[in-house]
């Protein structure tokens, strides 16, 4: 039988609760599924260790993770350490170390969340991000601070490797499912980036003629996201603008408590890392409300990515049926269960769905 080695990073706020969720539920996937097993491995790095020691983890805490199969992250941030050291000293980290050039989230209506938005159910589609370079290049600096002649310059990398895999990824998937990529661009103001990452990409959409391509600009795009959010099938954006069309998406399909997210290295030459998209969340972290869902449908994409297709589909099929019955919510999504009550309902659910095919 395969064991899975999983890297886990609770992380901070409610991370902790809901990863707790996300394991029991996989756990008894694997039990029941009987091919497969888990051995995890938890690290205690976050805002937490930063306070005591300074480091958000380990000096060799990527050598730490590099031999396992796949991290399970929870969140990160707290308001006792500034955003941009939490950030830049744990998940981007992970990311462009690990070659994690592919951000994953799928923007699915599921049955019986109502967004505050959407007027339709058939919202099914995925944005593609590029993850590691771009606007998030890390390149920049400033000059005179504290003065009045303060400056501060960011600069943004856009290499043609670094569109083309990503494209490359995007048109692929595009190719398993309906067959069109909308690329987000703004090449009438970013006169130089945007109008190389739109060339690169019309070059490299002559070897996938079977896929439909448009190009939006990303204001005009976001709009679409609330207005046709119903024609999309796959989108590709650049590192900022698809963070920013995510967490639009996420909300207009019913919140940041049901939006998973993948950060994927193809060529499986380091591990993968799956988190949910909604952060640490604060405000709720310790009241036991948090909505596990997104935590459990990263699972979803964790398996996949390893190869288990079978428990994959019916982990999905299970949170479909939670959210199809309406009797289990969340206080995100209208209700008053618990954190746990959601994650026992997606276990019963497995359960239910493994009786029924008899395995």
């Amino acid at each position: 039988m395969k064991t899975h080695r999983i890297a886990v990073i609770p992380g901070d706020g409610i991370g902790p609760e809901v990863i707790r969720e996300g394991i029991k539920v996989l756990d008894e996937v694997a039990v029941l599924d009987g091919g497969f097993g888990w051995e995890w491995e938890h690290f205690s790095w976050g805002c937490d260790d930063y306070n005591k020691t300074g480091r958000m983890m380990p000096s060799d805490g990527l050598e730490q993770l590099r031999g396992f199969d796949a991290i399970y992250f929870g969140a990160v941030g707290d308001k006792s350490v500034p955003d941009h050291v939490s950030v830049w000293e744990l998940i981007l980290p992970i990311r462009r170390q690990f070659q994690q050039y592919i951000n994953l989230r799928p923007v699915k209506k599921l049955p019986g969340v109502q967004g505050p938005l959407s007027r339709s159910d058939d919202i099914d589609f995925v944005v593609i991000r590029e993850n590691t370079e771009g606007e998030y290049a890390n390149i920049g600096g400033g000059l005179n601070e504290a003065t009045s002649e303060e400056l501060v310059v960011q600069t943004n990398i856009f290499t043609r490797r670094g569109i083309e895999r990503a494209a490359r990824y995007a048109f692929k998937l595009a190719q398993t499912r309906r067959k069109r990529l909308m690329v987000a661009t703004k090449s009438n103001a970013m006169n130089y980036s945007m109008p190389f990452w739109d060339r690169v990409i019309r070059q490299l959409a002559l070897d996938y003629p079977d896929v439909q391509v448009e190009f939006a600009h990303v204001d005009a795009l976001a709009a679409y996201f609330v207005l046709r959010p119903h024609t999309f099938d796959v989108v590709l954006a650049s590192n900022l603008f698809g963070d920013i069309l995510t967490d639009l998406g996420a909300a207009v399909v019913g919140g940041l408590g049901v939006a998973p997210s993948a950060n994927i290295n193809p060529e499986r030459n380091f591990p993968s890392m799956f988190e949910p998209v909604h952060g640490s969340a604060p405000d709720i972290a310790g009241k036991g409300i948090a909505n596990p869902i997104a935590t459990i449908w990263t699972g979803v994409l964790m398996l996949e990515s390893l190869g288990e297709q079978s428990a994959a589909d019916k982990l999905m099929s299970a949170i479909l049926s939670v959210m199809k019955s309406g009797t289990v919510l969340t206080p995100d999504l209208g209700g008053t269960d618990s954190t746990v009550d959601m994650g026992d309902a997606v276990r019963k659910a497995v359960r239910d769905i493994y009786d029924r095919s008899g395995v």
